[in-house]
């Protein structure tokens, strides 16, 4: 990651090196998610050459698995799928994507970067050599696009179906527990908000109550989201997870092409789905770590450590 980053800071022309290096302690542009088509900090790819372009994408790879940078890469390609679906009125463009990059890779202790754009956020923040991987969201727009009734394109397809494997699984009475509303939320909780709320009540399922197969189910979502992470980084992020404080909400009805919501949360942990605009085909997930996103957690520590 340090290597990739110091690669695209290298490959970046000055007068654009000034838009995309900022100070670390640029706390507003660094603690920051935005998965809406608006203004954002940073470079647009469609600003760079190739070379440029290619160390970006190169950077976003080092955080994702293989599976989650395929997932990332057909939701930049859905820009071009949703311009046509809306007559080309909005110019969306699969180039408009920002990269950020604070701090100094190469030299820096402490440092951070940003790939981000229309249902794309991706934010990591090494202190030490060590990484905090969230927030972490994709989204997709459209969620599911279909040839006679047959999915052509559907990436986050197991978002979806492992969400509704688990309440298939935790039966009449778990699905009571964890159905906290017939409504779903207009959007995930979280939104764009730099903090992320540590308890959204209703809290749901408790998972303590959960039998073997329920609870198998809800492990595989969880580490779906935190399979979005390579292969290293994931491991050590699951063994931050405490399974006894799991809890399991779905809002909304259950079934297939109608608009839901579901969320897990933990000690430290937020995941959450919807697919509730464009009558459930535009959809939403994030993985959040609200004590320590963007580092949060470990620089409150420096900064104690430098008071006294």
């Amino acid at each position: 990651m340090r290597t990739a980053a110091t690669n695209l800071i290298g490959a970046l022309p000055t007068p654009v090196r000034d838009l995309a290096v900022r100070p670390f302690e640029a706390e507003a542009d660094r603690r920051w998610i935005e998965y809406r088509p608006r203004p954002r900090p940073g470079v647009c790819l469609a600003d760079l050459d190739r070379t440029a372009r290619k160390a970006a994408h190169r950077l976003l790879a080092t955080a994702l698995s293989p599976h989650a940078y395929a997932q990332a890469m057909t939701v930049v390609a859905l820009e071009e799928v949703l311009d046509r679906q809306e007559g080309w009125r909005r110019g969306r463009d699969s180039a408009d994507y920002w990269v950020t990059v604070f701090g100094d890779p190469e030299r820096d202790d402490r440092w951070s970067w940003r790939f981000e754009g229309h249902h794309l956020s991706v934010s990591m923040t090494i202190r030490d050599g060590e990484v905090f991987p969230t927030p972490l969201f994709l989204g997709a727009n459209p969620a599911r696009v279909d040839y006679a009734g047959r999915a052509v394109s559907r990436p986050l397809a197991p978002e979806e179906d492992l969400g509704r494997a688990l309440l298939d699984a935790i039966g009449p009475a778990g699905r009571a527990a964890a159905i906290v509303s017939d409504e779903a939320p207009d959007d995930i909780r979280s939104g764009t908000s730099p903090l992320a709320e540590a308890r959204i009540e209703p809290l749901g399922l408790d998972a303590t109550t959960l039998g073997p197969s329920a609870r198998a189910a809800l492990d595989h979502l969880v580490a779906l989201y935190l399979d979005r992470l390579p292969a290293e980084l994931a491991a050590r992020e699951a063994s931050r997870v405490h399974g006894g404080d799991l809890h399991f909400a779905w809002q909304g009805p259950t079934g297939p092409g109608q608009r839901h919501y579901y969320r897990i949360q933990g000690d430290d942990l937020l995941i959450e789905y919807d697919n509730t605009s464009d009558d459930g085909n535009h959809a939403h997930t994030v993985l959040r770590r609200p004590h320590s996103d963007f580092g949060d957690d470990v620089l409150a520590a420096h900064r104690a450590a430098v008071r006294h």
